[in-house]
C-alpha cells in the first residue's frame, strides 16, 4: 500500500494545473476509498463499512507518505443522507484520525483562492470534480452576468468574479454557506455585496427573477442529488428537467446554462434527455459537454457537465 500512495500522489501532482494545491490522490485505487488533499491536509472518505483499525492504518500512511499534517475521515454510506443529520460525529469525526487538528486553512485552484474547515461535517467547502467547471465559468464570466444556483459556498460566483463577471449573484437555502461564500471572495480580495448573497430556495428565487424580468448571461445549475427546503423537495434524478425549466426564462438570449449532475445513478444520456425536456421549445444549442478531470478523476467520472447556448 505504501509504494501505491506514493505512486499516485506523484502522478497526481505531476499532471496538477498550474497554481493548485488541493486534488484528489486516491480515486478507485482503493476499494470503496477516496482521499482528497487540501494543500497540507488529506481527506480520506470511506464508501463501505470500515473496522477502526483499518481507518487508523491507512491514516497513518497517509499521514506518512502525503507530506501532511492531518487526515481526517469521512463516513459515506448510502444512507449518510438521511443520517448526516442525527450523528454527525460519528460520520464526519471533529478530531483527525492522524496529526494534529487544523480548524481552517486556504488552498488554491488555478490560482483562486479558497477557504477550507476539514471538520465540518461531510463537506469541506470545495468539490474537487468540479474544477474543470469552475474554470470554464472564470473563462466565459467576463462582462456576464453570472446566477450560481445552489451555490454552497459560491465557488462558481468567485470563479466568475475572477473572470470579471459584471456581477455574480449566489443563491442558496443556507445562510451559513453562503456567509462562507463572502469569506472565499474576500480572501480573493474582492468587496462583498450582501445583495448577490442570497439565502432561499433557489427555485422561488427564479420566479422572482422571471417575474422582474430580470436576466443573466450565464446560470450554473449544480444541485445536489437531493435537496430539501420548507418549500420543496428536490430530486435530481426525477425533477432535473423542472429546474431547468425554471432557469429558462431568466437566461438572456445568447446566454450559456451550465447543467451539472453528480447523481451516479443517472446516466449522461438520461442526464441530457432531462435537460433537452427542460428546455423544450426554447432555441438551444450544445456547446459542450465533459465531467471531472482525468488528471485526479478515475473516468468515466460521475459527475456530468452540459453547456448550451440559447437563442
Amino acid at each position: 500500500m505504501d509504494a501505491l500512495l506514493t505512486r499516485c500522489l506523484a502522478a497526481r501532482r505531476a499532471r496538477l494545473p498550474a497554481e493548485t494545491t488541493c486534488f484528489r490522490w486516491i480515486d478507485g485505487e482503493l476499494p470503496g476509498v477516496t482521499v482528497d488533499c487540501f494543500a497540507d491536509v488529506a481527506v480520506l472518505s470511506f464508501y463501505r463499512d470500515v473496522g477502526d483499525d483499518e481507518a487508523s492504518t491507512l491514516g497513518a500512511a497517509l499521514l506518512k507518505h502525503g507530506g501532511v499534517r492531518a487526515v481526517y475521515v469521512k463516513h459515506r454510506p448510502r444512507e449518510a443522507r438521511r443520517v448526516a443529520n442525527e450523528k454527525p460525529d460519528e460520520l464526519a469525526p471533529v478530531t483527525p484520525i492522524a496529526g494534529v487538528p487544523v480548524d481552517t486553512l486556504e488552498v488554491l485552484e488555478l490560482g483562486v483562492r479558497f477557504v477550507i474547515r476539514p471538520a465540518n461535517g461531510l463537506s469541506v467547502g470545495l468539490y474537487l470534480d468540479a474544477r474543470d467547471a469552475r474554470a470554464f465559468v472564470q473563462a466565459e464570466a467576463r462582462g456576464r452576468r453570472v446566477l450560481n444556483l445552489f451555490a454552497y459556498t459560491c465557488g462558481f460566483g468567485v470563479a466568475a468574479r475572477r473572470g470579471g463577471a459584471a456581477r455574480a449573484a449566489n443563491v442558496d437555502a443556507s445562510r451559513k454557506v453562503l456567509d462562507w461564500g463572502e469569506e472565499n471572495l474576500r480572501v480573493n480580495g474582492f468587496p462583498v455585496d450582501r445583495y448577490d448573497f442570497i439565502a432561499g430556495d433557489a427555485f422561488d428565487w427564479l420566479a422572482r427573477f422571471a417575474k422582474k424580468g430580470e436576466t443573466f448571461e450565464l446560470v450554473v445549475l449544480d444541485p445536489p442529488g437531493f435537496a430539501t427546503t420548507k418549500a420543496s423537495r428536490f430530486s435530481a434524478g426525477r425533477d432535473y428537467h423542472q429546474l431547468v425549466a425554471a432557469a429558462a426564462p431568466v437566461v438572456a438570449r445568447g446566454g450559456l446554462v451550465l447543467a451539472m449532475c453528480n447523481v451516479e445513478a443517472m446516466t449522461p444520456t438520461a442526464f441530457e434527455a432531462q435537460v433537452q425536456r427542460g428546455l423544450g421549445a426554447r432555441k438551444h444549442r450544445l456547446v459542450r459537454h465533459f465531467g471531472a478531470s482525468d488528471v485526479d478523476f478515475a473516468q468515466p467520472s460521475a459527475l456530468k457537465c452540459a453547456v448550451y447556448e440559447l437563442g
